[in-house]
């Protein structure tokens, strides 16, 4: 794979250091790397939901942290490295279904072979941040995985705010047979899927500036109040608290 990264983001918040590339290729797999640097005396950090699963180096341990359905502090510290799938993707990757780690977090081994995390931990203990999210990158995509069918329409009218009746006629199944599938593959529910993506929108859109107003009307909330309310109950905090963050 050539490796050609474009920046997504770079955020340097006091002691903790955030930045953001995206793949070259990645096989519908992943929406992006990243690293972040954080003093090994800095406080906990705020993780809040997004749709995605990430695969984190730690320094010595890989780590997947699942799709989360509400806020959390974490306390990892040093210089991390980590790759992001895109919503409903994990499962292909990892060989396991997404609603067995939601809200988890577990060590890498724990679904991949030992042998292989190891040669893999080995090499990310050798590389810098930049070479070790190419490294990461690589390990995840190697193989195409055959992801469910399903899953690029669920993600794209969940991402739409369509109602659950709406996103299973489109993709032909019942909605009982969608709520199993969407377990597997996003870790919860179409309904849960749509909340957590229109809450990622909605604080991007606030960390870029736009009028909490604007916001609220943009990605499909009844008023302004919704919105606080949706914000403070998956990530404990209000936008203007996140948008420092």
């Amino acid at each position: 794979m050539s490796w050609c990264c474009a920046t997504v983001s770079t955020v340097a918040l006091g002691e903790n250091r955030y930045r953001e590339l995206r793949p070259p290729r990645s096989a519908g797999v992943l929406t992006c790397v990243w690293s972040r640097s954080v003093a090994l005396d800095a406080p906990a950090y705020r993780v809040v939901p997004d749709g995605c699963v990430d695969v984190i180096f730690s320094g010595d341990a890989l780590l997947v942290a699942g799709p989360d359905t509400t806020h959390h502090a974490t306390t990892m510290r040093g210089e991390l490295v980590g790759a992001r799938f895109l919503p409903g993707a994990g499962s292909a990757v990892l060989g396991v279904g997404m609603h067995a780690l939601r809200d988890a977090r577990i060590e890498l081994a724990e679904v991949w072979p030992a042998a292989r995390v190891r040669v893999l931990t080995e090499r990310l203990a050798e590389a810098g941040a930049v070479h070790g999210q190419r490294i990461l990158a690589e390990a995840l995509t190697t193989e195409e995985p055959v992801l469910d069918p399903i899953v690029p329409g669920v993600r794209a009218l969940a991402a739409r705010q369509r109602p659950v009746a709406e996103i299973a006629d489109a993709v032909g199944f019942g909605e009982r047979q969608l709520h199993r599938r969407c377990l597997d593959a996003f870790g919860y529910g179409a309904k849960t899927l749509t909340r957590v993506l229109r809450f990622h929108r909605a604080l991007a859109r606030a960390r870029d500036g736009v009028d909490l107003a604007r916001v609220a009307h943009d990605c499909g909330y009844a008023d302004q109040a919704h919105l606080a309310r949706e914000v403070r109950e998956l990530a404990g905090a209000p936008l203007s608290t996140l948008r420092a963050e």
